[in-house]
């Protein structure tokens, strides 16, 4: 089975799981694992930031980001499908006790105005307490919902500006921020820098088995460590998964071009298709959506003929591109996609 389904489905490589089975461990609630303290400075440099927490999940890091810049009863100015708001169980509302502002971008990038109309002042001729506060932005990049798109950096930088105006925080889900730096060629801490917080995930494109880490000053990530054992992430011999995710940013990171080339190759041949539609503007990284007419059974001929994708919604499925799929691999799925396309 050629599994399209997500990059998080890769496996462990023989020399990753080499490198974790020999990793030298302790116990990381009493912040002893070598391994662990290892990886979370070679991120904290890689991100320019002061520090950084090792935690089992993007969604924990991102919801760790959450709260370490917000109070119950605060709004948090976000992206209408950003994956905080659509994929990670309500966790703002029931974790955090925020509310979120949806915003609509174009492919996952909103501008400065947008987040300007969505934070007003509150008007000074009334109380403070009558408004619940906004006090966060997030922004995403890659955008998952837009289809893997990269954020230019001018437009994080804006929306940077206009919050250090309006006196929010900013965090940015860079769950695939290795995706877009291997997309533009941009810096991860050029990145990093119009944002407080940065949540940056191994499992995905760069192939290791479990973990993210959240990355900031040293005060928000002192503050973030307590949060990580509130929500149950605190680990003991981690340093045998935090091996893993070292070997990914050491031996995976240069190869995300090829997960790129081939999801540009899928969604240019299957474009050509009578009855499958791309939005090819979308395909900038790794993932690629298209749309037919029946997804939940296009989805199933394919499974039938040996690729395994997505079905999203009525009509759209999602293909993702990772370590595990070769050229040839990409190439068949072209094949059976056109199989299953002409009947």
């Amino acid at each position: 089975m050629i599994d399209l389904r997500s990059d998080t489905v890769t496996r462990p490589t023989s020399a990753m799981r080499a490198v974790m089975a020999s990793a030298p461990v302790g116990d990381d609630v009493l912040g002893d694992d070598p391994t662990v303290i290892r990886l979370e400075e070679r991120v904290a440099a890689l991100l320019g930031k002061e520090d950084a927490v090792y935690v089992p999940s993007g969604t924990m890091a991102n919801q760790i980001g959450l709260r370490v810049h917000t109070r119950h009863g605060d709004r948090v100015v976000m992206e209408a499908e950003a994956h905080i708001r659509i994929h990670e169980s309500g966790a703002p509302a029931a974790l955090a006790g925020v509310s979120i502002v949806p915003v609509n971008g174009m492919h996952g990038v909103f501008t400065p105005d947008q987040l300007i109309a969505a934070a007003p002042p509150p008007s000074p001729e009334l109380p403070p307490g009558l408004f619940d506060p906004t006090t966060l932005v997030t922004m995403e990049n890659t955008h998952n919902e837009a289809g893997g798109t990269v954020w230019p950096i001018e437009a994080m930088t804006a929306v940077r500006e206009a919050a250090r105006d309006l006196g929010l925080s900013v965090h940015l889900d860079g769950a695939r921020l290795w995706n877009a730096s291997a997309a533009t060629n941009i810096s991860l801490d050029r990145y990093a820098a119009t944002a407080d917080t940065v949540n940056v995930c191994f499992s995905k494109g760069l192939g290791a088995p479990i973990g993210s880490a959240l990355v900031g000053s040293k005060a928000l990530i002192d503050r973030a460590r307590w949060f990580k054992k509130l929500y149950g992430g605190g680990f003991r011999q981690a340093g045998i998964i935090a091996a893993g995710a070292l070997y990914a940013i050491d031996h995976h990171r240069e190869r995300l071009a090829e997960d790129h080339e081939h999801a540009r190759r899928f969604a240019e041949a299957i474009n050509e298709l009578d009855g499958v539609t791309v939005d090819l503007a979308s395909v900038q990284t790794n993932i690629v959506f298209f749309d037919v007419a029946d997804a939940p059974g296009f989805a199933a001929a394919l499974r039938d003929r040996g690729v395994d994708t997505l079905a999203l919604a009525p009509t759209r499925i999602r293909a993702v591109f990772h370590l595990d799929v070769s050229d040839s691999e990409t190439t068949e799925a072209i094949r059976v996609v056109r199989a299953a396309a002409t009947g």
